[in-house]
């Protein structure tokens, strides 16, 4: 995708507020709503990053300007998106909301992608209290932080992998194989894994971690098939995630369920593994177009702003986080602790479901399991969200 520099972006809100010159007694009201986020654009987060958050950024804030302006207790104002790209580096992204919340003192603050970028940056946000609704953050461990200014939207690891364990226990699997990257994302839903297994009658039989940046699963998957488990289950990242699926079919892995997590959602999954590899592979989604009717304006919207389809997870999050802090200035405005109440005090309808939160935690929406079907990623689990029934024997490769 083309990705605005910060100068294009404030061009185009500052076109937004030119607009509003004909009504001058207003002008002093319409000044923009400056909203600052770091986002990789370059580096190992790019896949992710730039599938399901920052396009949905610069579609909602167009959308919001289209329309006048964001709506800020009944008077349109401009967005200005000031997007900094944090090159995938820790240190950068901290340093960008330090600055942003710091010297610029931005209005509001969007998240940055990922797990580990969030946990280093939620503190500081809520130390600077400016509410931060994560929408590709998945950890127990930011819960437990007990931020009050933070919030998660996606259904985070026991719930996520509660709903996978119910199902492949519900569909007679008795084994499974498991790899995990090794760092706070992998730790953590491996750890979730290893909970819901216990008293469920489905043995682990392998499990291995792996680095971030892995080149060659291969033999690690060789080792597995040589298991023969019912099920293969990956908490892997948008690259490792094609690369275990690419070598599965290569050595012929053909477990009846085969999941993994980030990225198996994104349509880009479909297309590397065309032309029918996809079909049957499990992961972590909980939305599709069908699943409401806020769900398929959202979809044909992203596909007509950035002609391609959105990720079946983690972005229909991201808009559902959008969503909710627009209702949330609509009715109180930019004070940001007024914001934070608002979020935190409220059930929110969202294009996913309705969210509502106990701390930190997105408790309102449950844990679900997709699955690639026919060229669509359907949530087959549980059966009460489904928008399509489970295929139990993925076809082989």
């Amino acid at each position: 995708m083309n990705h605005p520099t910060r100068r294009t972006v404030i061009q185009g809100s500052a076109a937004a507020l030119g607009a509003l010159a004909v009504a001058p007694p207003l002008l002093a009201q319409a000044a923009p709503v400056r909203i600052g986020y770091s986002m990789s654009r370059t580096g190992p987060w790019t896949v992710g990053a730039q599938t399901s958050q920052e396009p949905n950024y610069i579609l909602w804030a167009e959308q919001q300007n289209a329309a006048g302006g964001l709506n800020v207790q009944g008077v349109r104002r401009p967005i200005e998106l000031i997007g900094v790209d944090d090159r995938s580096d820790m240190e950068t992204v901290i340093r960008t909301y330090e600055r942003l919340m710091g010297s610029e003192r931005v209005d509001l603050v969007l998240p940055p992608w990922g797990s580990s970028a969030n946990f280093a940056v939620a503190p500081l946000a809520n130390r600077h209290g400016y509410p931060f609704l994560a929408p590709t953050a998945l950890s127990r461990r930011l819960v437990e932080l007990r931020l009050p200014f933070f919030f998660l939207t996606l259904q985070q690891p026991a719930a996520m992998v509660g709903a996978l364990v119910d199902m492949l226990r519900a569909n007679g699997v008795r084994s499974l194989t498991c790899i995990y990257v090794d760092d706070l994302f992998g730790l953590e839903n491996f750890a979730a894994l290893r909970v819901a297994l216990q008293g469920s009658g489905i043995e682990m039989v392998d499990h291995r971690s792996y680095p971030l940046g892995v080149r060659d699963l291969a033999p690690v998957l060789r080792s597995m098939k040589a298991r023969n488990p019912d099920a293969f289950v990956g908490f892997t990242y948008p690259p490792d995630t094609v690369l275990a699926s690419r070598q599965s079919r290569e050595i012929a892995f053909n477990p009846r369920f085969f999941y993994a997590s980030v990225g198996t959602a994104f349509p880009m999954f479909r297309e590397v593994m065309t032309p029918t590899g996809a079909e049957g592979v499990m992961g972590m989604g909980s939305w599709n177009r069908r699943s409401s009717p806020g769900a398929q304006a959202y979809f044909e919207a992203h596909v007509a702003r950035h002609n391609r389809e959105p990720d079946r997870w983690a972005s229909g999050h991201t808009w559902a986080a959008l969503e909710i802090l627009s209702a949330a200035v609509a009715r109180v405005g930019l004070d940001r602790r007024a914001i934070r109440d608002f979020v935190a005090g409220n059930t929110h309808r969202t294009i996913v479901g309705d969210i509502r939160f106990s701390g930190s935690e997105n408790v309102g929406t449950p844990g679900t399991v997709g699955q690639w079907q026919r060229g669509e990623f359907e949530v087959v689990w549980p059966r009460a969200v489904a928008t399509a029934a489970l295929n139990p024997n993925k076809p082989a490769w």
